[in-house]
């Protein structure tokens, strides 16, 4: 896409790499994670099935051997590939919300919705790339970013539409494909 053409949804502009944590991860293992200051949330997956996006506030008060996954929820944190760009852009702004899970329609996950700090447009592979292969550009940054079993390192989400079962996870209260964050055992 150039520079003239507008996205029209958030598939288009999402981050296709970002950070993932499985159902394993710690309350301690999130807080040094989260320590960098470009991480604001975390997403926590299984099986590829996005089952929460925890944010520093859901560890507050947390037992440190703690799971994570039950302190998150999806809800207000998740938009769906096919969203229209310019309605969640506009609720991003309004509510002072810079990132969003993006999801599938079967609830899988497929990728981040990361609004740049000046509010000017959506931060993108290669600058998340560049960022982290330059220090300088980052004050802080966490030496253990946690990774699922399920997806190495390496590994982007380059499928936007992967052939899920149907119906992985029902939808949650607030309506949003992949369940809640307490469905896991």
């Amino acid at each position: 896409m150039t520079q003239t053409q507008v996205a029209a949804v958030v598939a288009e502009v999402m981050i296709r790499c970002p950070k993932l944590c499985g159902t394993h991860t710690t309350v301690r293992q999130a807080r040094a994670c989260l320590e960098d200051d470009h991480v604001h949330a975390l997403l926590v997956t299984r099986d590829g099935v996005l089952v929460a996006v925890v944010e520093r506030e859901d560890l507050a008060g947390a037992a440190p051997e703690q799971p994570i996954w039950p302190l998150g929820r999806l809800g207000d944190r998740v938009v769906g590939v096919d969203d229209d760009l310019a309605v969640v852009s506009r609720a991003m702004e309004e509510t002072g919300r810079r990132r969003l899970a993006v999801v599938d329609p079967g609830g899988r996950l497929a990728g981040l919705l990361c609004r740049k700090r000046s509010g000017r447009g959506f931060c993108s592979d290669e600058g998340v790339a560049a960022r982290a292969a330059d220090p300088s550009l980052s004050a802080s940054r966490p030496t253990n970013v946690i990774e699922p079993p399920e997806a190495p390192a390496a590994a982007c989400l380059k499928t936007l539409r992967r052939a899920p079962p149907a119906a992985l996870l029902p939808p949650n209260p607030d309506g949003v494909r992949g369940g809640s964050a307490g469905v896991l055992p």
